[in-house]
């Protein structure tokens, strides 16, 4: 059977029949939707590197975060329509590009489309390392369906405590769900591994984008992650958060910056801790003008 005839890629399980137009929690019907691909130069440097990542952003969303950076594609549906084809063909341009890798940027709702793509296009010389650029809310079938697709898992590991996930982001059991998604994730690649360019080609690197008035939950975050896979992975600690105009007015409590001293006392508990692999940023990230221009409507 299609598995977009009984939609249940993410853990939303809707079971709409997006071949027949129905449309589940992610609002996404059965051809791919994308915002935007091109060069990205806004990721780990291990990601990024000199000549940039091959970023897909994919249009809609398993989660809909009240404080989403990318507010324009994942609730307001921004992109175009392509087929699968053409993904295949966006893929062996950004190679050509220069693409130190395929970076896909929020594609649970479309796995099955961009594995017909991925295939197609080895077919046709695709040989970049593809990450797999995740809200970290995934099925473990999903995840299993994508072994040997990728080579690096990007995931966010956005909660510790449940509270803050239904509150913000609507998704109950979070971290019950993003914990179990890790672990196939990992299962799948390993340790990390890195090209002598630097460049990250196997394993698995942890974002925890910081919210404001969630310190405590953050260092939880921290503590598992740490705890549980050691120096194997890498864990991205963000400041990076923006309150953007899309925020809804009933949570005033976001409707602020991470301050710089409690992301230095969140640096300082994870030396602590022992952790060294492990990236950081500054504070000129956070900023609306790092958010990617998309296209369509």
């Amino acid at each position: 059977m299609n598995l977009l005839e009984n939609c249940t890629l993410c853990p939303k399980r809707c079971g709409v029949n997006r071949i027949k137009g129905e449309k589940g929690f992610c609002g996404s019907g059965a051809q791919l939707k994308i915002a935007r691909a091109a060069l990205h130069f806004w990721e780990e440097p291990c990601i990024s590197g000199t000549n940039g990542s091959g970023a897909v952003f994919f249009s809609y969303c398993t989660l809909k975060c009240v404080y989403c950076q990318n507010y324009g594609i994942s609730t307001q549906n921004r992109g175009r329509f392509i087929s699968d084809a053409q993904l295949a063909d966006i893929f062996l341009d950004l190679q050509a590009q220069g693409a130190h890798n395929i970076n896909l940027v929020t594609p649970t709702h479309f796995v099955p489309q961009i594995i017909s793509a991925v295939d197609t296009a080895r077919k046709h010389g695709l040989n970049l390392p593809i990450i797999y650029n995740t809200s970290g809310y995934e099925n473990t079938e999903t995840i299993d369906m994508l072994d040997g697709y990728i080579d690096v898992y990007l995931p966010d590991l956005k909660y510790f405590d449940n509270r803050y996930a239904v509150k913000y982001s609507g998704a109950k059991d979070y971290y019950k769900i993003a914990q179990g998604a890790l672990e196939r994730m990992y299962s799948q690649v390993g340790p990390c591994r890195f090209g002598e360019d630097g460049i990250i080609k196997k394993g698995m690197i942890v974002r925890h984008l910081m919210l404001p008035g969630l310190l405590f939950d953050t260092k939880k975050i921290i503590d598992r992650l740490y705890a549980r896979y050691g120096d194997d992975i890498f864990i991205s600690i963000m400041s990076q958060y923006t309150p953007l105009p899309s925020l809804p007015q009933e949570f005033p409590e976001l409707n602020r910056r991470i301050k710089p001293k409690y992301y230095d006392a969140i640096l300082d508990y994870a030396a602590g801790l022992g952790i060294t692999n492990a990236y950081i940023q500054d504070f000129d990230s956070a900023d609306e003008s790092f958010i990617p221009e998309f296209f369509g409507k």
